[in-house]
């Protein structure tokens, strides 16, 4: 499979840095960020690749050649192969795709030079070709969403909306925007266009949202654009601690597994109404340290009253959706949410037949943390289970993980450890695991 990189960005917001190279070529631990991409799209057998240069174009040019020369910070061979397409206008993001076309016979992966990332793209391709689509996006949950562009998605995962940052967006939504790597089929470049200016987003991709041809690829790995000096400066830290590395799903994850009612948001019994849906104190805070973690932060919750017919699977991601929400507006992000839909006790009134039945993920049983750690290759010995109640430290027991309770009393679950709040069991026992 080929891969395109476009590296044709002027890199203008972190000039500072470094003025008169191109932005792909700002050297990460000694070595450039498109040199640290090579590596990672080698490593895992994409070794044609095409870099579509503009801007100080010849930097790299010089610099990887055809992909057989040696690396001056490695000191070894690239080992790929390497062909480019110079801009001699500017093209936007995308032009340069429609010049290539002849070359682009098949399913191409395409990145971002500028971007910091250590992705699975094994995974990445294998569910754009589960999906069957023209195009899947690889997306992710950021510290910012209020101010990032938004994928929304149906169950499926087929992009129903691609709302901008200047577009209205809904009072609560999803998590989710868009990482700037992508999956295309060569079918994806029949668009007609006018003009040498392509936006990729805008005119290519946006207008599939809503025809089942459009898919999102939702993952935990790390992707940064490092287009600032302070997003610079935090890859930077992130490559020394190996957060960038860790964060690639080929490697065993941790996870701090959490409760939603009592240990996230207020307690009120069964919640049905949205405005009932309240963040406890600190709870932003302690899952922003999460996220800074080496640990995903992931939701596991019963939801019985979908069974029982109180609420909708709509109105429960509505709820989601505000918690997302009020967690963004914080700096915070869940890198997963799984729910139990399922009750085991006949009798309610609207009931829902086909969910009333002793399922395998309702805890104590730990079916939603097996599927979590199936999905994001979790190393359930590592994690923690955390939540309010005997059925949260049951499942997290029985799934292998270590627990922690959020009571204030001594009741004794056989939990690792006891803690009155999220943000303690942050403070005292993920620091302990550095």
């Amino acid at each position: 499979m080929k891969t395109v990189i476009m590296a044709g960005g002027k890199g203008t917001r972190i000039s500072s840095i470094a003025g008169n190279i191109p932005k792909p070529m700002i050297k990460i631990e000694g070595k450039p960020v498109l040199e640290h991409e090579i590596e990672c799209l080698r490593s895992q057998g994409f070794v044609d690749i095409i870099i579509t240069v503009s801007h100080l174009g010849h930097v790299i040019m010089d610099y990887f050649g055809d992909g057989s020369n040696i690396s001056p910070a490695a000191g070894s061979r690239f080992g790929v192969h390497i062909e480019y397409y110079f801009e001699e206008e500017p093209l936007g993001n995308a032009g340069a795709l429609f010049r290539l076309k002849d070359r682009l016979t098949e399913d191409f992966l395409l990145l971002n030079a500028d971007s910091v990332f250590d992705v699975d793209f094994q995974r990445f391709v294998h569910w754009h070709k589960k999906c069957g689509g023209l195009a899947a996006i690889f997306t992710h949950p950021n510290s910012h969403p209020y101010d990032s562009g938004l994928i929304i998605a149906d169950q499926n995962n087929a992009v129903l909306q691609w709302l901008t940052k200047e577009d209205p967006r809904p009072t609560y939504y999803r998590n989710r925007s868009n990482a700037g790597l992508h999956v295309l089929s060569p079918k994806v470049l029949d668009t007609k266009v006018s003009g040498p200016k392509v936006d990729l987003d805008r005119q290519l991709l946006k207008p599939l949202a809503g025809t089942n041809q459009l898919f999102v690829y939702d993952s935990p790995e790390y992707v940064m654009d490092m287009g600032t000096p302070e997003r610079y400066a935090k890859v930077c830290r992130d490559f020394q601690n190996g957060k960038i590395h860790s964060r690639n799903l080929h490697n065993k994850q941790k996870a701090v597994f959490l409760d939603r009612d009592g240990t996230i948001n207020s307690y009120v019994g069964f919640l049905r109404n949205i405005t009932d849906f309240k963040l406890l104190p600190d709870t932003a805070d302690a899952i922003k340290k999460i996220n800074d973690s080496n640990y995903l932060a992931i939701v596991i919750t019963n939801q019985p009253v979908i069974a029982r017919g109180e609420i909708s699977f709509t109105q429960l991601q509505e709820i989601h959706n505000k918690m997302e929400t009020l967690l963004g507006m914080e700096g915070a992000y869940l890198d997963g949410i799984y729910f139990c839909p399922h009750h085991p006790q006949k009798g309610f009134q609207g009931e829902v037949p086909e969910l009333k039945y002793d399922c395998g993920c309702r805890k104590p049983k730990p079916g939603m943390l097996l599927k979590a750690a199936e999905d994001f290759n979790i190393d359930l010995s590592s994690s923690w289970m955390v939540g309010d109640s005997e059925s949260d430290i049951r499942a997290g027991i029985t799934a292998g993980c270590r627990t922690a309770l959020l009571n204030d009393t001594e009741t004794d679950y056989g939990q690792t450890a006891s803690v009155t709040t999220l943000l303690q069991f942050v403070e005292t026992c993920l620091k302990q695991d550095g």
